[in-house]
């Protein structure tokens, strides 16, 4: 197996490493539910980041999430996964960066909130405002074509 030679894409995955606070808001079917929560970054190698957050749920109860992200120089795409000890589901990510290269959006799939059993498209947006400050918001495919956001949280490096 050839060693893969980090690019660009992996070296800005870097500037998510470090510990992190976070403020969210979450109203997916009901009002808008504020939690806090704090997440570590770190790196496996010069290709692959993996962050470990972990929070009050709205309603109650602690939660831990898991995200891991790296760049896929054959298919020209990020790659990664999400997970949560909230959901038995793993999410699979593949996403790509804005012209400005300070946004990050993730795509994939997976149950919809009407708990139908159907499937509906995401993302999951990464915006570094500065060093010390991203935000992270999440949105859902509608039947009529718009993306609407039902998740937002902001991030301070400690």
């Amino acid at each position: 197996m050839q060693t893969v030679e980090p690019q660009d894409e992996h070296r800005w995955l870097q500037q998510l490493l470090g510990n992190w606070t976070y403020e969210s808001n979450c109203s997916p079917d009901k009002p808008d539910e504020v939690f806090k929560g704090s997440e570590t970054f770190r790196s496996i190698g010069d290709l692959w980041v993996v962050g470990e957050s972990t929070s009050e749920m709205p309603g109650g109860g602690a939660s831990t999430m898991q995200i891991t992200l790296g760049f896929d120089p054959q298919k020209g795409r990020f790659v990664g996964t999400w997970l949560g000890s909230m959901m038995a589901m793993i999410w699979t990510y593949e996403g790509f960066l804005d012209d400005s290269r300070k946004i990050l959006t993730l795509e994939s799939e997976g149950p919809s909130f009407s708990g139908d059993g159907t499937t509906a498209k995401y993302r999951d947006i990464v915006e570094l405002r500065s060093p010390t400050e991203r935000l992270f918001y999440s949105k859902v495919l509608g039947a009529d074509g718009s993306w609407t956001e039902f998740m937002k949280a902001r991030y301070q490096k400690i």
